[in-house]
C-alpha cells in the first residue's frame, strides 16, 4: 500500500472494466487497484473516520460504499475520482452493505436500527421499511436479484433470509436451517441463487430461487 496507515482492506469489488475497488474501514480509505498496473490509488472521504465498508457498482461504473461510522452513503466517480456522501435522514443509521437494482438504485441494510432502506442517487431520496423481525434484527448481508432484494437478518436466533419485492413492498422470510449465526456478506451465483456466508460456523448457505 502506497499509505504505512492502509493496513485494513476489508469489502473488495470489481467494477465492469476489471479496475478492483476495496474499501479500508479503519483507515478511513477507498481503494482502487488497476490489476494491469499495479497502480494503487487512497481516496479519503470528506467525513473524518466514517469507516467505508460495504460496496457496490451501478451499471455506469460509479462506486457506491456505506460508511459504517457515520448515517451517510458514498459514491466515487471512476473517472474523477470525485467522492460523494448522502447523509441518511436518521442519524443513528449504520448500514454495513449495499446493494444496487438495474435501475441504479442503491439499497442498504440498517444494521443499527433494523430497516431495510432505498436511496436514489439522481435525487438523494431516502425510503426505509422496517425489517420483518424488528429494530433489533441486525440486517447485514443484501444482494439483489432480478430486482427483488435479499438480504439476512444477523439479529435473529435463527437467523432468517428475507425476500422483498419493490413493487409491492412486500416482504417473505425464512428461518436459515443451520441457524446462519451471522451472514456477514451474501452474494449471488451465476444461475441467480442467493449465497450466504455464515461467519461463525463451519458452513456456506445456498438459497436456490425458483426460476
Amino acid at each position: 500500500m502506497p499509505d504505512p496507515e492502509a493496513k485494513d482492506p476489508h469489502t473488495l469489488i470489481f467494477d465492469q472494466t476489471g479496475i478492483l475497488w476495496f474499501t479500508l474501514q479503519n483507515a478511513n480509505r477507498v481503494g482502487r487497484l488497476d490489476p494491469k498496473t499495479g497502480e494503487i490509488k487512497l481516496l479519503t472521504p470528506p467525513t473524518p473516520k466514517s469507516r467505508p465498508y460495504g460496496m457496490a457498482v451501478s451499471s455506469k461504473g460509479t462506486v457506491f460504499y456505506v460508511a459504517f461510522g457515520t448515517n451517510k452513503v458514498g459514491s466515487v466517480d471512476p473517472k474523477t475520482l470525485e467522492i460523494r456522501e448522502y447523509t441518511l435522514p436518521d442519524p443513528g443509521s449504520r448500514p454495513r452493505r449495499i446493494t444496487m437494482t438495474s435501475d441504479d438504485i442503491v439499497w442498504y441494510a440498517d444494521f443499527s436500527r433494523g430497516y431495510l432502506g432505498r436511496l436514489d442517487p439522481a435525487t438523494g431520496k431516502v425510503t426505509e421499511w422496517p425489517s420483518p423481525s424488528g429494530p433489533k434484527s441486525e440486517p447485514y448481508g443484501i444482494s439483489a436479484i432480478d430486482d427483488i432484494i435479499w438480504y439476512s437478518e444477523s439479529g435473529t436466533t435463527p437467523n432468517t433470509v428475507v425476500r422483498f419485492d419493490p413493487q409491492t413492498e412486500k416482504f417473505q422470510s425464512w428461518t436459515i436451517p443451520g441457524g446462519g449465526n451471522i451472514v456477514r456478506n451474501t452474494s449471488v451465483t451465476r444461475d441467480g441463487d442467493f449465497v450466504l456466508a455464515n461467519s461463525l460456523v463451519n458452513a456456506v448457505t445456498l438459497v436456490k430461487i425458483p426460476k
